[in-house]
């Protein structure tokens, strides 16, 4: 069947033109705010944008759960509990999956394991411990399938591309195997599961297909995740992410700028914009050349509603000039960048082939700094690569105290099978690892409570996200820098509002 949808305005701010468009439908209802439009951001000549599909065109049959009125019969409610290890993409591709779960089976989420009739494990390859976590948690979870054999057990993300059958040959009691490209197809895996014998498994690389058959996104407080591309091309030597996630796809400008419009419609006021290589995203435009990050970064800012931006994780090859001006000319762009350098050492960075020195690692950050010098930066490290010296260890040290870095994800190195690195010599003793991470981590959390002492008795912008979970008397909110700040207000609900907060007192872990 062929349906004209028709056409509908969408926010005031923009100069819109409206249009018309047709979806060939299967089993699903049309839903306007999905709605096809030509949208001209003022200031903007390049960008002249024509929707040609809905991102939700598609979906497999609805399940009606609820109340029978026929039979005046409740009919209980399906409930789903996810378990997240790893990354903040593992974290948006979790909460795609209760979106579309509840929009095509009527699932709703829990919080307890004992009372779901469907466990998802959305898991982590990075390092070794992360992929052993899973089958530890699977293990646990076969207790409750043996209690209850109706239970449906999937393990998603990247433990399960990169091992695919192999989990079911471990934990034959898992009923399906889905990766992060592949999520989207849940609703059939799930359907499939009666059917078959074996665990149900798709750990193909689809490329951007699963952004075209999610729904509309759920929001939960103010701020949100946008994931704007997958996979990674880089192919840094000890990095599975390549191999997992697949290489770098973009997804389409209108179509990011779509999924956050509609999280703006619903009180969202800081979206958090991802990617395994956040600033490598690329879009065609009409008129035959290319939106960068930067491009992408200035169009959110016109937005109504959106008051701050964010990105990560970025790489120093791709960060590009463009992506610097736009500091100076979009004020919502937070000042915190996290731009991951793993090493001080060029001789370390060589062969991890991270494709980049430490002088032009400096070089940028000096750049950017001369136009927000209040800039704070957060970075990944990996300590004990092989073949990693005393002096290769002090030079990121020097490197640490020179950039000011005040927070950190620092990793003992974990090799992962299939990836280059893995096959380098290694003499280094584990107690020197360990001995190095602890330097280092120490070094970060000083830097990090000298930066916050000095906030003490300054006035710092606050998103407000809600109720403190320690003290219920008091609101929660986040300065730029990413620091937690909780403060007293009243009676009032500032849940979404920037509020000038005077800061009183630096506590560790704020």
């Amino acid at each position: 069947m062929i349906l004209n949808i028709g056409s509908f305005d969408i926010a005031s701010k923009y100069s819109v033109v409206l249009s018309q468009f047709w979806c060939k439908l299967t089993e699903c209802q049309p839903r306007s705010r999905y709605g096809p439009r030509i949208i001209e951001f003022k200031g903007h000549s390049r960008l002249n944008f024509r929707f040609y599909r809905p991102p939700l065109v598609s979906i497999i049959g609805f399940r009606f759960i609820g109340r029978d009125t026929r039979q005046g019969n409740e009919v209980p409610v399906s409930k789903v509990f996810i378990k997240t290890h790893g990354c903040q993409m593992n974290e948006y591709d979790s909460s795609r999956m209760l979106d579309l779960l509840k929009e095509t089976h009527g699932y709703e989420v829990t919080e307890s394991e004992e009372e779901a009739d469907l466990l998802l494990l959305n898991t982590c390859s990075i390092r070794e411990k992360a992929q052993e976590k899973v089958f530890h948690q699977l293990g646990r979870w076969r207790k409750l399938k043996l209690k209850n054999p109706d239970l449906k057990i999937g393990v998603g993300g990247c433990v399960a591309s990169q091992e695919g059958a192999a989990i079911s040959q471990r934990a034959p009691y898992v009923d399906m195997i889905f990766g992060p490209q592949t999520l989207h197809r849940l609703p059939e895996l799930l359907d499939g599961i009666a059917g078959s014998t074996s665990a149900v498994i798709d750990i193909s690389f689809p490329e951007i297909e699963k952004f075209d058959r999610l729904p509309e996104p759920s929001v939960d407080g103010p701020t949100a995740f946008v994931s704007i591309m997958e996979g990674c091309s880089k192919y840094c030597s000890f990095c599975v992410v390549p191999y997992t996630r697949g290489e770098e796809v973009s997804r389409p400008l209108v179509d990011v700028l779509q999924e956050i419009i509609q999280l703006a419609d619903k009180g969202v006021r800081e979206v958090n914009m991802l990617g395994q290589n956040v600033n490598a995203y690329r879009a065609d435009l009409e008129d035959g050349s290319q939106a960068d990050l930067a491009y992408l970064i200035s169009l959110v800012a016109e937005i109504d509603g959106i008051d701050r931006i964010r990105y990560t994780t970025s790489h120093p090859v791709e960060f590009s000039e463009s992506l610097i001006d736009i500091y100076a000319e979009v004020p919502e762009l937070v000042s915190h960048l996290h731009l991951p350098v793993q090493s001080g050492s060029d001789r370390v960075l060589a062969r991890m082939k991270r494709g980049h020195t430490v002088l032009e690692y400096k070089s940028k950050i000096r750049r950017l700094r001369k136009i927000r010098p209040e800039l704070s930066m957060s970075s990944d490290f990996i300590v004990g690569f092989p073949g990693e010296t005393e002096a290769d260890f002090q030079a990121t040290m020097d490197l640490i105290e020179e950039i000011g870095f005040d927070q950190s994800f620092s990793f003992i190195y974990s090799a992962r099978p299939g990836t280059p690195a893995a096959d380098l010599p290694d003499s280094t003793p584990m107690a020197v690892k360990k001995a190095r991470l602890k330097i280092l981590q120490d070094k970060i959390n000083q830097q990090s409570m000298r930066i916050s002492r000095g906030m003490v008795g300054s006035q710092q912008t606050v998103l407000v996200t809600g109720l403190s979970r320690k003290d219920p008397g008091q609101y929660q909110g986040r300065t730029e820098n990413n620091r937690v700040v909780n403060f007293s207000a009243g009676d009032k609900d500032l849940t979404g509002q920037l509020v000038n907060v005077e800061i009183t007192q630096a506590l560790p872990n704020s």
